[in-house]
């Protein structure tokens, strides 16, 4: 259960890795909003959940112990690598959203891969990535504002990282391109059953 196999190496890498690089142009959308976003700065957590996918995908698809950190580390690095804005701050980011999911699955003892599961990934995932940004880029935020970018963080983190990640995860499982890792074994038992 616990080692990785090559295939699930490479699988892991290739997600952090292609994530790392979309990275680059999802950042860059945090710029085109700051207009709208000027006046309730809180907003922005509604964007936030797409950041914690890595490590939820790694997590539904390869189903070892680390894959959702592994996943999320790279994509942080990689996307630091090349030049994101963020800077040391995205290897932080990476290091709490990738533990924040990782703890959900942990807490099953790595043994439910349901939605209420990754809803839990992402929520946990959000709380973890809010307590950095609150003190890292938001210090001057009022106490009404922190909370409510907590909250808009939260719902991000359980629907676009849960939710889309989860029903994402499935979609890539149906069309048989994973039948070698975990999520794929799994659907072809359901399928036989």
């Amino acid at each position: 259960m616990t080692r990785f196999r090559t295939v699930d190496l490479l699988v892991t890498v290739l997600i952090g890795a292609a994530f790392g690089v979309a990275f680059l142009g999802y950042g860059q959308l945090y710029t085109l909003i700051s207009p709208l976003t000027a006046a309730f700065k809180p907003a922005e957590g509604l964007l936030a959940g797409i950041w914690f996918l890595p490590a939820m995908l790694a997590a539904l698809i390869v189903r070892k112990p680390g894959a959702a950190l592994l996943a999320e580390m790279i994509a942080a690095v990689l996307e630091m690598l090349l030049g994101g804005q963020w800077g040391w701050g995205t290897v932080v980011s990476g290091l709490l959203q990738g533990g924040g999911v990782e703890l959900a699955f942990l807490l099953t003892r790595y043994r439910r891969y349901t939605l209420p599961v990754a809803i839990l990934g992402g929520v946990l995932a959000a709380g973890l990535e809010w307590v950095w940004e609150r003190f890292a880029y938001y210090p001057e935020m009022s106490g009404l504002y922190a909370g409510a970018m907590l909250g808009f963080f939260l719902l991000s983190g359980a629907v676009l990282c849960g939710v889309l990640g989860w029903v994402a995860a499935r979609a890539l499982t149906a069309t048989g391109a994973v039948d070698s890792l975990a999520a794929g074994r799994e659907r072809a038992r359901a399928a036989q059953a």
